[in-house]
């Protein structure tokens, strides 16, 4: 099941012959088949709350709502209509569950957290020299992809042991090399063989990138005999240098395999897979074992989605894991807990792989000793999470009632909302908010603007001498005084806007929705004045609470914390937790608009200067920038470094060099 949605069967009436909820969901139950297939549970607003899969839609539905489910009942209070797919088998509906979750991301289906995608190490094949990186897709033709990985540290570490065993370069772009013409520090680190300056011929250099996808794939044997072959060819031809080096490497594969081998040959290639359940959280195992050497361990953490049972948790990972993964192994090995789904998962993931795939519940030897190591490692990984989230939950509450003892607030600072401003002479100005909800950031609830310049000048007018804040009068160019006043007057009417729509409203946003306790300025009195100005009409408008919303400056020199209605600024002391929780809150503010700045004022250097340039199309504009790494960098370069992009033609070259001075850039 790829690509599109497969098509549902809707079985929910029109809302106008609804008697009631309850009434209608009975119906919808009733007429359910009792086929094999997936369902959907909706909520009133048609969001999926929740996928499943069945061999009986009817008995599995029908199961959720006798009492006994193991969601409870929050899930199922929620659902107002039910859509299912019928499939042939229920190992079908194993694999299109997963497209489905995929998709709707159901806040009552097990998902990895706090992540979007996988991570994988790629290598780009269709590259004369090709690069071995880190990335999130695994979309692009002629790449070789491995993974997935359970981090992003995980994959780092990974490419530095790669760059000790095997030398490939890091360069980006589709050549190697540099503007430079020289190497870079990699070789000199004996990270690279220098392909840039012709130090390693292209078939030398694939055979490094062959030897680490056998290394990465698991043919950790075929790796060594490799390196024998080519050590021993070396000391023949008296190249006794690259052959210590070559011995070197043999010697580090080695110790690896040596301190990874926890298998005996019986079990060669193959998964070891356990879950560890607490209440809604979870942690899943898995040893990948590759030539009798435990090649990789990885940890997800899980959020269940309700209280849930280890073998149902165990068989929505297993999906979702290989779902993502480039490949399956011939071989997975579960606990006495997924007995009797051990069939179905062979055949679903054997239609997967386009091969047999066995499923074993280990009972003895390598394999049971294997998956007890990796169920004591999801325990105790399981384990120190919950005690680090306690530790962080505990420090962000000592912060929130630090800042509220300092700022003298009426009430806890439970949502705070940073805002600031990004230019440079006045060019391409943004601002950013940024939200922190019990003192961790909110990031589904950031928004950007571009500021229009809608503040009246000198409506926010600061005066002289106000502690460094102030310039006298608005001045041409840069303002973020109006800037400030017109972003916080945009995010006061939008949340006067969202004060009059229902919950259930689609135009509700909840980001300008909620009413912050706190609102942090990036800057000094000249900023928070303006904001100030800018949330007069809030304090009239009769909105619960608004009078009691709380605004703040925090200048950056010497981190003063201005407060309206005193003269003197706060200072908080250096190691506080309150200062550190606006800190937190002012530099997300800023990486923020700053990250939008750099987008839009990028975008606008390319068209305004690559898209005017003659002999310049699309897949040049795309060399060009590729090469340079920034437009402003292109803009910059010399004409000996225009001429040394790969595939520009040396006329073409002094030509672009020639219009860029031309226009006086």
């Amino acid at each position: 099941m790829t690509g599109a949605e497969p098509n549902l069967w809707s079985v929910a009436r029109p809302e106008t012959q609804r008697l009631s909820a309850d009434d209608d969901l009975r119906a919808q139950r009733r007429r359910l088949p009792d086929q094999p297939g997936v369902y959907l549970f909706r909520d009133d607003a048609g969001e999926v709350i929740y996928v499943g899969k069945a061999r009986s839609i009817r008995k599995r539905v029908g199961g959720h709502f006798s009492g006994k489910s193991s969601r409870g009942v929050e899930m199922v209070s929620q659902v107002r209509s039910i859509d299912f797919l019928v499939t042939e088998t229920e190992a079908e509906a194993l694999l299109a569950e997963q497209q489905f979750i995929k998709r709707h991301r159901p806040r009552f289906n097990i998902r990895l957290r706090d992540d979007k995608s996988y991570p994988y190490i790629a290598v780009s094949l269709d590259e004369e020299y090709p690069r071995v990186y880190f990335t999130r897709e695994r979309h692009r033709a002629n790449r070789a992809y491995f993974g997935p990985f359970s981090s992003a540290k995980r994959v780092r570490e990974t490419l530095d042991l790669l760059g000790k065993l095997f030398q490939y370069r890091t360069c980006e772009g589709t050549e190697p090399g540099r503007r430079s013409g020289v190497p870079c520090l990699d070789y000199y680190i004996k990270r690279c063989g220098a392909p840039c300056v012709g130090y390693i011929d292209a078939a030398e250099y694939r055979r490094n990138i062959e030897a680490i996808t056998s290394f990465l794939s698991g043919r950790y044997r075929d790796v060594v005999r490799d390196l024998e072959s080519k050590m021993t060819e070396a000391a023949e031809a008296e190249q006794y240098e690259r052959a210590a080096g070559l011995r070197d490497r043999l010697a580090a594969v080695r110790s690896l395999m040596e301190r990874r081998t926890v298998a005996s040959d019986s079990l060669d290639i193959a998964d070891v897979i356990a879950v560890a359940i607490e209440g809604e959280d979870a942690n899943a195992q898995v040893f990948q074992v590759r030539d009798g050497i435990l090649a990789e361990r990885q940890s997800f953490y899980l959020h269940a989605g309700g209280v849930r049972e280890e073998s149902e948790v165990t068989e929505e990972f297993i999906a979702q894991y290989y779902s993502a993964a480039p490949s399956v192994p011939k071989l997975i090995v579960l606990g006495p807990a997924m007995r009797e789904r051990a069939e179905l998962l062979s055949e679903a993931l054997s239609s997967q792989r386009g091969a047999h795939v066995e499923v074993r519940v280990s009972e003895r030897g390598d394999k049971r000793r294997l998956r007890e190591l990796a169920e004591r490692n999801a325990k105790l990984a399981l384990a120190q999470d919950k005690l680090r989230q306690e530790r962080r939950r505990t420090q962000r509450v000592d912060s929130l009632v630090a800042l509220q003892e300092a700022l003298g607030l009426a009430e806890l600072p439970i949502r705070i909302e940073g805002f600031d401003i990004s230019n440079i002479g006045g060019e391409h100005t943004v601002a950013s908010m940024v939200v922190f909800e019990g003192g961790a950031p909110r990031k589904s609830d950031y928004r950007r603007f571009r500021v229009r310049g809608d503040a009246v000048a000198g409506s926010a007018q600061p005066t002289a001498g106000n502690g460094g804040q102030g310039r006298g009068a608005w001045a041409s160019g840069p303002d973020d005084f109006a800037s400030m006043q017109e972003v916080v007057s945009r995010r006061t009417a939008r949340l006067l806007e969202q004060s009059d729509l229902s919950p259930h409203d689609d135009k509700r946003d909840e980001s300008f929705a909620s009413l912050p306790a706190l609102i942090l300025i990036d800057g000094g009195k000249g900023q928070l004045t303006a904001a100030r100005r800018a949330l007069e009409p809030l304090a009239s408008s009769g909105i619960a609470g608004a009078e009691s919303v709380a605004v703040i400056g925090l200048a950056k020199r010497e981190e003063q914390v201005f407060v309206p209605g005193r003269s003197e600024p706060i200072k908080l002391s250096r190691g506080s937790e309150a200062l550190r929780l606006l800190q937190r809150v002012r530099d997300e503010a800023h990486r923020f608009a700053l990250d939008f700045h750099r987008n839009r004022r990028d975008k606008a250097v390319t068209g305004s200067i690559l898209d005017g340039l003659r002999g310049v199309g699309p897949v040049r504009r795309r060399a060009l920038l590729e090469h340079f790494g920034s437009p402003d960098r292109m803009v910059a370069a010399s004409r000996e470094e225009l001429e040394a992009v790969p595939g520009l033609p040396g006329k073409l070259a002094r030509e672009i060099h020639r219009q860029l001075h031309k226009a006086g850039r």
